[in-house]
């Protein structure tokens, strides 16, 4: 079994938490039972999350060696500019080494998501701008880290497609399976 789930902001990949006091969790959304999530999406970060209750089929989708193409939509705060874009596009240096080149662009206009609660902060005096960024490794926080290291920094993060799977038009706490 494979599921597509929209993961809300702000809700933990796992079915338990056991911080004090407990954070939200993927129990709470009538998911089916004996599935886990295929890989991590980070509690403040939004969008597709796979889960299956095939490890094989996990495997495949999560690790490295398989090269499994992740779509972000990342509002950055600031214009980018063509060098940042190139940056991006041919691999950035973290301090856990460099990255994979990324295939980078522009959205423009911004994706039609729903609201996020709380919503991002907005400022009138600066500018903010929506790239979709594909990834093949999945170092924690990855894009938020590559996007910080080019001058601009991360405001939202929605996943939006992962391998074959794509988030579609599902709404935020919903899952369909695959």
């Amino acid at each position: 079994m494979l599921i597509a789930f929209n993961k809300p902001f702000n809700v933990l990949c796992q079915f338990t938490d056991r911080s004090d006091p407990p954070r939200r969790t993927l129990a709470g959304f009538g998911l089916p039972p004996n599935v886990y999530a295929a890989g991590r999406l980070d509690y403040d970060s939004e969008g597709l999350l796979l889960l299956t209750d095939d490890g094989t089929l996990a495997n495949r989708l999560t690790d490295p060696r398989h090269k499994q193409p992740k779509t972000y939509w990342v509002q950055v705060e600031g214009t980018p500019t063509a060098a940042q874009l190139a940056q991006l596009q041919r691999g950035v240096v973290l301090n856990d080494g460099p990255t994979r080149p990324a295939l980078v662009e522009r959205i423009e206009p911004a994706p039609a998501l729903w609201p996020r609660d709380p919503p991002v902060r907005f400022r009138k005096t600066v500018p903010d701008a929506w790239l979709s960024v594909t990834i093949t490794e999945g170092r924690n926080r990855q894009v938020r880290r590559m996007t910080a290291a080019v001058g601009l920094p991360t405001l939202r993060l929605v996943r939006a497609a992962m391998g074959d799977s794509s988030l579609g038009d599902l709404a935020p706490g919903a899952w369909r399976e695959i």
